[in-house]
């Protein structure tokens, strides 16, 4: 039975219910307008319950036998949640399983990504062509498209990559807050473009994570009216039942958070209470929905089910011999019966038609709105307007000095005017990271079509939202801000977003002991190295105006890669080798008095202290020394470069070298060699006046000075 979970009158008067139903014709097929839906949305009738109940257990047993196979997997979720993968993804979800990126599906995630056995096996069913027999068969294996956990960029039709628990879910609430930002802005009277649903199921172990009450808590406050979550209630995790950890009253929880939910008591054989269920979630426009699911993990299973030991292990070829027997399966492996193809089928032809009547309706959309027409298009494909970088603010010398934020501000309210898909926003701290767009407002429950997002104190689903909104359409550019040394609370969004190349723009400012007096606690010295140790990301430290300016740029461009951007607090003075197109290279000559690439000595700074740097410099060849200054304000850039332009920049010959960067020197090895020095910070800081800690830790002209002379 679907059970309404008590709700405040509030909620219940704004929970709709399902409108009728209009019919049409098409060739072969009879379809139906989905309930509540402006625009017109094919949907099959629901399939015979013989066929239900064979589709169910051929998605239960694909599971069952990838596993086996791999001996490797989780097949305790996609044989709980069969019941609810079938009627959701063959009655509901519209999608169109030859384009997987056409641009109004509905999206689905799988936050509980260990049983991705049940997305691989609904894709397969479903005639993507990413999941083929063989992939499943091929389950977990090296070069195969069904990974152990889903990956947006193995396997199309996989919307964001799911594994880390909670983190899919806040991708989730990224990609419903995208739709319905783009609705208000696009959608008109007469045109309803943007009309999308986000499906989300996450488990217990989501429930667990605090990532997902942060995301909860955004959604509910944000209104994402299309935004609906099935939680796998089964009482398992690794360790045993639930009641060991997790007896807090989840509904409730939800319900403060401003959600409507439901519960279906019977998600095991309850196919009517999960269309009940969806059908009266998808009538609640104001607010999102959590729909508790109680099933039982490894339905059939006669020794194993509703137990850990099904959870994350192979069945073993006597239980899974066994729950062939007990579920009437006598099929051998991976079998899908003819009348579960047959039934299937269909939406190979009902996606084609629902992407071509889409594409109808934006046709008549571009020639009554050529404008939003053209906006949204560089959304959908990713194509940057022309000229997007002319927008980016150039500086001199003659410019006053001011903190790396206060430049990033700059470049951000210059890149929202000339790019339809930027926004974002800060966990907190907008005006101290400066990051608001002072032309548009705030994006809120009533106000969805403004570009500042306010996420609150929440860094962690901040990142991991972030990572959804970029990950809706090619040509939305998130950026998220929050100062530096909080990347820790993040890290998971940060490190995911580098692994399924979101894009993401992290704004991290107070980058360094110069913040000063706020002391240790918030001035980050690993940080740093820490995330130039992270694979497929740039970590962009400038220096000033025309750095932070080719910092954005290369930020804009770089949509497979998320960039960090780390930001002074302090003023620091415009320098005059600096360049917009030196940023590109990672690593360049900002001023030099050398001859034939044999300077004495060459100096290295990244962000406040390559004008450290340069002042030594320029009292170094004062005294008869021939010296090299480099930003190396990318290293990732930098060794992007061919050997030759490296060579040009730190000639090897060359061994006299001093790299000064106000964080941790390990790593540094690498660029001064074994016969120079890298003057850092290789402790904690201090709560000071930030040139008292500078000239207490060494940071300093005269330092750099002494240092250089001793080598």
């Amino acid at each position: 039975m679907a059970t309404r979970a008590p709700t405040s009158p509030a909620a219940a008067g704004a929970s709709g219910r399902a409108s009728r139903l209009l019919f049409l014709r098409c060739p072969s097929t009879r379809f139906r307008l989905a309930a509540g839906r402006s625009a017109t949305a094919l949907r099959a009738q629901p399939a015979a319950a013989e066929v239900v109940e064979q589709s169910v257990n051929t998605i239960r047993f694909l599971a069952v036998d990838a596993v086996e196979k791999a001996k490797s997997g989780h097949p305790g979720l996609p044989m709980g949640c069969a019941p609810l993968g079938h009627v959701l993804f063959d009655e509901f979800l519209r999608f169109n399983p030859k384009n997987p990126y056409w641009f109004d599906r509905d999206r689905f995630v799988l936050s509980a990504g260990h049983g991705c056995m049940l997305q691989y096996a609904l894709l397969h069913l479903a005639g993507y062509d990413s999941v083929t027999m063989d992939d499943l068969k091929a389950f977990r294996q090296w070069g195969s498209r069904t990974p152990g956990h889903p990956e947006n960029f193995e396997t199309p039709g996989v919307e964001v990559t799911t594994g880390p628990l909670g983190q899919g879910f806040a991708n989730a609430v990224g990609l419903a807050l995208a739709e319905k930002h783009l609705a208000a802005r696009f959608n008109k009277p007469d045109l309803n473009i943007i009309d999308h649903y986000t499906y989300v199921i996450l488990g217990d172990g989501c429930q667990m994570e605090g990532v997902s009450n942060e995301a909860s808590s955004l959604a509910g406050h944000w209104g994402l009216g299309k935004l609906i979550a099935f939680y796998d209630d089964n009482h398992i995790s690794i360790d045993g039942s639930t009641d060991i950890a997790f007896t807090e009253d989840v509904l409730a929880r939800y319900e403060a958070l401003g959600w409507h939910t439901i519960w279906v008591k019977n998600g095991n054989t309850g196919y009517d209470d999960i269309r009940a269920a969806i059908k009266e979630a998808k009538a609640v426009k104001d607010k999102p929905t959590l729909i508790k699911v109680t099933t039982t993990i490894g339905y059939g299973s006669p020794n194993k089910a509703n137990t850990y030991s099904v959870h994350g292990s192979a069945l073993g070829s006597k239980e899974v011999e066994a729950t062939r027997n007990n579920l009437s399966w006598l099929h051998e492996p991976f079998h899908v019966p003819d009348e579960v193809k047959r039934h299937w089928s269909h939406h190979i032809d009902e996606g084609s038609s629902l992407e071509a009547e889409w594409n109808k309706k934006f046709g008549e959309y571009e020639k009554k709105y050529h404008q939003e027409a053209a906006d949204l298009k560089s959304i959908i494909s990713g194509e940057l307007p022309s000229g997007w970088d002319n927008a980016l603010p150039t500086y001199t010398t003659e410019n006053p000095a001011d903190a790396t934020r206060n430049l990033s501000q700059q470049c951000l309210n210059a890149l929202a005017k000339a790019i339809p898909g930027f926004l974002g926003g800060s966990a907190d701290l907008a005006t101290s990271n400066m990051t608001l767009l002072k032309m548009f407002g705030d994006f809120q429950k009533d106000t969805p079509e403004e570009r500042n997002i306010r996420f609150g104190v929440r860094e962690h689903a901040m990142g991991a939202i972030s990572n959804g909104i970029a990950l809706h359409s090619p040509g939305l550019i998130p950026y998220c801000a929050t100062f530096f040394v909080f990347t820790d609370y993040m890290r998971a969004a940060i490190r995911l977003s580098a692994l399924c190349g979101s894009g993401v723009i992290f704004v991290m400012t107070h980058d360094s002991i110069g913040l000063g007096e706020d002391g240790p606690t918030h001035q980050p010295v690993e940080q740093l190295f820490s995330l130039r140790a992270m694979p497929n990301i740039l970590m962009l430290r400038p220096a000033d105006g025309k750095e932070t300016s080719g910092a954005y740029k290369i930020a804009i461009l770089n949509r497979k890669m998320p960039s960090v951007l780390a930001l002074s607090r302090q003023k620091l003075q415009h320098l005059k080798g600096t360049s917009i197109e030196g940023v590109a290279k990672g690593g360049y000559i900002i001023s030099d008095n050398s001859t034939g690439n044999k300077p004495d000595l060459i100096l290295i700074g990244t962000g406040s202290e390559l004008e450290i740097v340069e002042k030594a410099a320029d009292e170094l060849r004062k005294e008869g020394k021939a010296v090299r200054v480099v930003s190396l304000v990318c290293w990732e850039l930098f060794e992007e470069q061919s050997e030759e332009y490296k060579e040009s920049v730190l000639p090897c010959e060359v061994t006299a070298r001093i790299s000064v960067e106000a964080g941790v020197t390990f790593g540094w090895e690498k660029y001064v060699g074994q016969k120079g020095k890298a003057i850092g910070v290789d402790r904690f800081g201090s709560s000071a006046p930030a040139g008292k800690i500078y000239k207490e830790l060494g940071l300093t002209v005269e330092n750099v000075i002494e240092t250089a002379k001793s080598l």
